[in-house]
């Protein structure tokens, strides 16, 4: 599924009307809008009421247009839809991720996600063994983890609800075949938080808060509200977990989330890119997948996100690092000899990807 595409409307139809002259009064609002919004200092809560007026504020001028003459009220909507999309896409640096707190709560949630994953396990959240199908959650978990590769809030939503529909098809394929009332809120949310957790979707909280604060309101009602609702719930279930959250002695817990630290310090510390090199030199197989090439190394270029285990992660992480250590080193050197960017690049070097 593309989070872009599932009912989408007609962007581009939207971009050309834009580019007729008959809009040059419309592009002079929009581009008077960003340019302002741009120069003020950032207020998550005022930027957000700022853009739900000027939105609203919009919608009654193009009903007026001469562009949108006797339209009908989904040509309407997906004007502004299309509206919404492109001021937000141009304003994404400035209203995502906006403060060091949200970065913070992001970080964190991630880091807890991490120690979860080493020991969570469906029973631990009270899933029934009825809802345990590893393909609807492999699919239901690809959905959430898109949600970065958009900057539109409806595309961002659209991620969120392909997850939840695909939890939601899961649980009534389960009631039928029982022959059971269709399953509520104590079946969805344990399975939405378990695969949250497989996920990790990145940056989770300022996603969250960004489709919350920019997404025009009256699209954020019925069963999308109900969808988000219970993504937001998952986010601060797992934030504030704890032994009285699970199905699990305090002992157990405790336990486990000191192992998981351990772990993780470790296989980031002195495991990472030691044994990718092992597993390279040895010509290993990851599910299946020949590892080959000994004098160059890139045992993941040809892999599949879900083909990735914790190992691997940790062993791409460690590379990374070292990736950037050789940069850093590079650049000082380069900078020693004063030769910038532009000149390699007239040397026939590729950019580099900042």
């Amino acid at each position: 599924m593309d989070c872009s595409s599932s009912s989408a409307p007609d962007y581009y139809g939207f971009l050309d009307r834009m580019r007729r002259p008959a809009a040059a009064d419309l592009i002079r609002s929009i581009k008077s809008f960003i340019v302002s919004f741009s120069l003020d200092a950032t207020n998550a809560e005022e930027d957000s009421k700022r853009v739900q007026e000027f939105l609203l504020t919009m919608e009654g001028t193009i009903k007026d247009h001469p562009l949108w003459l006797n339209a009908s009220y989904e040509e309407i909507d997906n004007a502004i839809e299309g509206l919404e999309k492109f001021i937000m896409t141009k304003l994404f640096n400035r209203t995502f991720a906006s403060s060091l707190e949200d970065s913070k709560i992001d970080s964190d949630i991630s880091e807890k996600i991490r120690l979860l994953q080493c020991f969570i396990k469906p029973n631990h959240l009270d899933v029934p063994r009825l809802l345990h199908n590893e393909a609807s959650w492999l699919l239901a978990v690809k959905e959430l983890q898109k949600i970065n590769a958009y900057k539109a809030p409806r595309e961002k939503l659209m991620c969120i609800m392909n997850c939840c529909q695909v939890i939601n098809n899961l649980l009534l394929n389960a009631s039928e075949s029982l022959h059971h009332s269709p399953a509520g809120a104590d079946e969805f949310l344990p399975v939405l938080i378990y695969l949250t957790i497989k996920a990790n979707p990145p940056q989770l909280h300022s996603n969250l808060k960004y489709v919350q604060l920019f997404r025009r309101e009256t699209k954020l009602v019925s069963e999308i509200e109900y969808y988000l609702t219970n993504l937001i719930s998952a986010k601060t279930f797992i934030l504030n977990i704890n032994t009285r959250s699970l199905s699990m002695e305090e002992a157990e817990f405790e336990n486990h989330m000191r192992d998981a630290k351990l772990a993780i310090e470790q296989s980031t510390t002195d495991g990472g890119p030691h044994s990718a090199d092992r597993d390279s030199a040895a010509g290993s197989k990851r599910k299946g997948k020949e590892i080959i090439n000994e004098e160059i190394r890139f045992p993941f270029m040809d892999a599949n996100p879900e083909e990735l285990t914790r190992e691997d992660v940790n062993n791409l992480l460690g590379t990374y690092k070292q990736l950037v250590n050789r940069y850093a080193s590079l650049s000082a050197a380069l900078k020693r000899l004063s030769i910038d960017e532009d000149r390699l690049l007239s040397m026939g070097y590729p950019p580099v990807r900042r």
